[in-house]
């Protein structure tokens, strides 16, 4: 059998390479699926898929053997019938730009209340000390998210990640659009929407790592994961600059409005741009999919059998992730609730009115934390493997933070305090390539579960260290003695890490 029929005139595989290759080149072939005027696309060469004539393709050492159109949808398909060129975007970046801006959203409807408790004291008439009794909808959020996180990694584990993300989407949409009437209406109101609100955010991290593995390659996942925290971080930047230009031109209700509205828009988005497994899109070329399932170290998972409790936490690789959820997000809480007061109390210096404080560290951590994606895939394609890759960045991501929080307890400026601040936060991404991608790795049919115990951990740990971190402070005697002992946190937690992580699958199937 002919690897492609050509037209009438002679067989090009009877003739020279030299005339034939063009004329093949230009051909479009169902058979084996090539696309018009590859030659055309910078940086893509030549490739044949060996079918039954016996013709190898030559590679270079060590390279995977690839078809010709997996190679183009790698990147971006660019050819064309009549000259024309066309580009055509993977499906898989379609859906990685979804996660980022919904992400986005996750993060800005959060700072919103943040920005907006101020003017909502004025118009409502709220004394000094009710206001402190209405900056308690922080913490209710915070204890709505810690319940809302095992159960939304659960649904994650059984539904997929498309229509939990989708629910949790519009239910937050929902609770951000009210807000304004709640915090009207009485405080218990405004608690209580407040901690469904946080109900509601809990499945966005279970829901999006899950997603992110189930669409790609084991040597892109890193990336995709630091593309759609990007949009975590700069949610937050989103949030902060938007909020008081939209309470200016459209009065209280205004932001609420906007960011609602805009989860709803995001929602016709994400019904026809998305799949719970690439292989249910049905816009996704064949030639993505064969790329995104050979890249994969895993079989597909399956929803019906997950691990017990017991026996997840019964092993060490479990601990390791939930120890380095608890360091994290420990760590993150103190930088971003108390280095206000620090700054104040060591410096004078009023923090929440410095433009840098509100844009720069969030900016940072968004750039670094694709950096750590990019050079986690790398690493991985260079051969080295996950268990050293995912202790890597994760040591990165902890012994950075801790080195810059003693260099912060030495700064004799502001300037370079800020610089070390900046620092810490920068480099704390690179947790992302870490113990955040280590849950698909170990257990990759029940990671939302594993993802919400370890997040309802970090989530409690956040709420001690930004509750206690002023107890904490009295008893040590100062900030700086504190900044230590979290820098010894970090520095512990790396070494458990070191010791007892592993990127081989840990939870085999039942």
């Amino acid at each position: 059998m002919a690897a492609v029929a050509l037209a009438p005139s002679q067989s090009p595989l009877r003739s020279s390479p030299d005339k034939w290759l063009p004329s093949l080149i230009g051909f479009r072939s169902r058979r084996v699926g090539f696309e018009p005027k590859l030659a055309a696309a910078r940086g893509i060469g030549w490739k044949i898929c060996e079918k039954s004539t016996g013709w190898r393709e030559q590679v270079r050492k060590k390279e995977a053997v690839r078809c010709t159109a997996e190679g183009v949808e790698k990147g971006m398909l660019m050819g064309g019938i009549g000259g024309e060129t066309k580009i055509t975007v993977p499906a898989r970046f379609k859906v990685v730009t979804l996660l980022a801006l919904v992400m986005c959203l996750c993060n800005a409807d959060r700072v919103v209340m943040s920005v907006a408790i101020v003017p909502l004291a004025a118009k409502n008439g709220w004394s000094s000390s009710f206001l402190g009794i209405v900056q308690n909808a922080k913490s209710s959020f915070l204890w709505g998210y810690v319940f809302s996180s095992v159960i939304g990694g659960v649904l994650v584990d059984r539904y997929g990640g498309k229509k939990v993300m989708a629910c949790g989407v519009a239910l937050w949409s929902l609770a951000t659009l009210i807000t304004p009437w709640a915090a009207s209406h009485s405080t218990l109101s405004l608690l209580a929407v407040r901690a469904f609100f946080g109900l509601a955010e809990g499945v966005a991290l279970p829901a999006m790592n899950t997603l992110v593995s189930r669409w790609f390659p084991t040597n892109e996942r890193a990336s995709a994961v630091g593309i759609s925290m990007a949009g975590f971080h700069l949610g937050n930047v989103t949030g902060l600059l938007v909020t008081p230009v939209v309470i200016s031109s459209l009065g209280i209700s205004g932001p609420f409005f906007l960011f609602s509205s805009l989860g709803l828009l995001w929602l016709t988005l994400w019904e026809s741009g998305a799949a719970n497994d690439p292989r249910e899109m049905h816009l996704i070329s064949q030639s993505e999919l064969r790329l995104i399932q050979a890249g994969k170290t895993e079989s597909p998972a399956r929803n019906d059998k997950f691990p017990s409790l017991r026996l997840l936490l019964s092993k060490l690789p479990t601990w390791a992730i939930i120890f380095a959820n608890i360091t994290n997000n420990w760590g993150y809480f103190v930088l971003l609730s108390w280095m206000p007061v620090y700054f104040k109390s060591v410096f004078d210096i009023n923090l929440k009115q410095a433009a840098w404080f509100s844009a720069v560290p969030w900016g940072m951590m968004a750039i670094s934390g694709y950096i750590a994606g990019a050079v986690s895939d790398y690493l991985i394609k260079a051969g080295y493997s996950l268990t050293l890759v995912r202790k890597i960045m994760q040591s990165v991501g902890f012994i950075g933070p801790g080195v810059s929080l003693l260099c912060l307890n030495h700064a004799k400026t502001p300037v370079a305090a800020a610089m070390f601040l900046t620092t810490a936060l920068s480099l704390s991404s690179f947790s992302q390539a870490g113990f955040l991608l280590n849950m698909q790795d170990i257990a990759p049919q029940c990671a939302g579960f594993l993802h919400g115990i370890s997040n309802s951990a970090g989530t409690l740990a956040a709420i001690i260290s930004t509750i206690g971190t002023g107890y904490f402070v009295e008893w040590l005697g100062s900030f700086q003695a504190f900044l230590t002992v979290t820098a010894v946190l970090y520095f512990a937690t790396t070494i458990f890490w070191n010791a007892f992580a592993t990127g081989e699958r840990v939870f085999k199937e039942a």
